[in-house]
């Protein structure tokens, strides 16, 4: 069995090694400049391209306490990162998040998001009502209809929470691909200023229709599941990364996801999602290097259909 830690962990130390040895600042000591950024369609406002999604180390906060959590985003912010997706599960854990971005070094950083997943007009206003005094703030970043549920009815919701000034976007997300003709045809009559779909080197569905038309709407797109909740490792458990992966700097399975996906330039940021510091920051390191070509990104196809 590959260990996946180990192989993040000699990753990390042959760049720091590398880095030292030839002068260049190491990965601790990054400037936010480091990440590429790109631009929210509706305002121009520039996203890091690499975001955390939080479920994970929000939901051990019940076992483990906050200070994981409390060391993952400022290995987040202190590297490049600012987008945070979040959804709203237990009141306890949430309450713990929010105290946790409520810290100086981290509340002006931060660009937070939150769901609504219940059905019903009354339970999605009160579910939000409830994230904004767990989380400490009148006014969050996105608020997104999650898998499209009860899109008309939180919809008009959403709209009124921007109008007030209660978030500055809005969007809705989806997880399965039995949603996306839905999620097309919200697209053709609305205009979010998010969208938020499954996206990687082996979940490719809206690759060629949804995500480009996406874009054509003027909607930023982000990304989930690059690792495919940890099935894309299960899948790779044993094979050796091809010699030509080296011509764009790609030394682990991890990277060889993120670095097809960042390779679309129709995307926004990429929510990946971990409770470990370091490989926050090898993920935010990955943004900073050479992508695949289009010849690469074929050849990278191939590979994983034969695995």
């Amino acid at each position: 069995m590959v260990d996946w830690n180990s192989t993040r962990r000699e990753f990390l130390g042959a760049v720091g090694a590398t880095a030292v040895g030839a002068g260049i600042v190491p990965l601790t000591a990054w400037s936010q400049s480091a990440v590429p950024q790109r631009r929210i369609p509706s305002t121009g406002e520039m996203l890091p391209v690499i975001g955390l999604g939080s479920s994970k180390v929000v939901q051990e906060v019940a076992s483990k306490g906050p200070e994981p959590l409390a060391a993952v985003l400022r290995a987040f912010v202190a590297h490049g990162g600012k987008l945070v997706d979040t959804w709203p599960r237990n009141a306890d854990n949430d309450a713990a998040f929010g105290r946790v971005i409520a810290a100086d070094d981290l509340r002006d950083r931060l660009f937070v998001t939150t769901k609504i997943d219940q059905a019903g007009k009354e339970a999605g206003i009160a579910q939000f009502r409830e994230t904004q005094r767990l989380y400490g703030r009148e006014k969050l970043d996105l608020v997104q209809i999650f898998s499209l549920t009860d899109l008309d009815t939180h919809w008009a919701s959403l709209k009124e929470w921007k109008a007030a000034g209660q978030t500055r976007y809005i969007g809705v997300t989806v997880a399965e691909s039995r949603l996306y003709p839905q999620l097309e045809a919200f697209l053709a009559r609305e205009q979010p200023d998010f969208v938020q779909m499954n996206y990687s080197i082996t979940e490719r569905d809206v690759e060629e229709r949804l995500l480009p038309f996406a874009a054509d709407r003027g909607a930023a797109v982000l990304i989930n599941r690059p690792f495919m909740n940890g099935a894309y490792f299960q899948r790779l458990e044993g094979q050796q990364l091809p010699a030509w992966t080296a011509e764009f700097e790609c030394t682990t399975w991890a990277q060889f996801s993120l670095k097809y996906i960042l390779a679309n330039p129709l995307l926004t940021c990429v929510l990946t999602e971990t409770s470990n510091p370091r490989h926050m920051e090898e993920n935010l390191l990955t943004a900073t290097g050479p992508l695949p070509d289009a010849a690469a990104r074929r050849r990278m196809r191939e590979l994983i259909a034969q695995v």
